[in-house]
């Protein structure tokens, strides 16, 4: 399927704007790899995209630049690629239109239709954490004196979880790296876990992390994989997993899953981003 991607192949830049340059991508192809049901998710979640590079004419001919956060529920039956959406987003630069509120309707339209549910676009962007990673709240996990010698693929098995010692803690770790499954570039990211459950093991959950590092997935199902992961070898009874991936080519992406009844985390944005 990926070889149909405009990702992997050159794409003439666009000169006019075109909604068709959007490309989905049917979630259920990475959920049945690691048994989820789409019809029947066990988590709730949004995948948050920070747009940097927008720009279009106003009805005038005079060019109009800006900034969007476009928001796309987890319960979409695709999500959209990474690229096609890049390239869209480039079509308006030459394209007129009569107001700002014009360009965000037409963006809610467009990836609305593409991602097959309602999707939420704001011109601006979230502010940066300037407390994050070093938080008092967050705890991370990075600094911990381990030995590790696998890459790939994510290995649950160095997942465990002392069930006799009941925590809520909130953990993270700037070391998560994949790649993209059709160009092979570098996906990096900090990762955040919230969770109330068996104390898990922190040396285990870094070894885990690390093994997405030669790992081929998109940026959603990553996150995915680490809540299916973790909900299945550590009985977590709340749980959290975001991902703050780093910008590549005028965007960055922030999959967010959760158990139901969870609050959605106020959106910010990491230095590296």
């Amino acid at each position: 399927m990926t070889h149909d991607l405009p990702l992997g192949r050159h794409v003439d830049y666009p000169r006019e704007y075109d909604a068709s340059l959007l490309f989905p991508i049917a979630r259920s192809m990475g959920r049945d790899h690691i048994g989820v049901d789409s019809g029947a998710l066990p988590f709730i979640g949004v995948d948050r995209w920070n747009a940097y590079e927008l720009s279009w004419l106003d009805s005038r001919g005079k060019p109009r630049v800006g900034t969007a956060t476009i928001t796309v529920p987890a319960t979409s039956p695709n999500l959209v690629e990474s690229k096609s959406l890049k390239l869209y987003l480039n079509s308006f630069n030459a394209a007129r239109f009569a107001s700002d509120a014009e360009v965000r309707a037409r963006l809610v339209e467009d990836l609305s239709r593409v991602a097959g549910a309602p999707v939420d676009v704001v011109f601006g962007l979230p502010p940066i954490d300037e407390a994050a990673p070093d938080n008092a709240v967050l705890d991370c996990i990075d600094a911990l004196d381990v030995e590790i010698d696998d890459y790939g693929p994510p290995n649950a098995d160095h997942l465990s979880a002392d069930a006799s010692h009941v925590v809520t803690e909130t953990l993270t770790s700037s070391l998560l790296k994949s790649n993209c499954p059709v160009t092979g570039q570098p996906d990096w990211a900090r990762i955040v876990i919230d969770y109330h459950g068996p104390k898990l093991d922190r040396a285990g959950l870094l070894r885990y992390l690390v093994s997405f590092r030669d790992h081929a997935e998109f940026h959603e199902q990553c996150v995915e994989r680490v809540f299916v992961d973790l909900i299945a070898r550590t009985g977590a009874q709340r749980l959290s997993v975001e991902a703050r991936y780093t910008r590549r080519g005028g965007l960055d992406i922030n999959p967010w899953r959760a158990t139901p009844g969870i609050v959605r985390p106020a959106p910010g944005r990491d230095e590296r981003q």
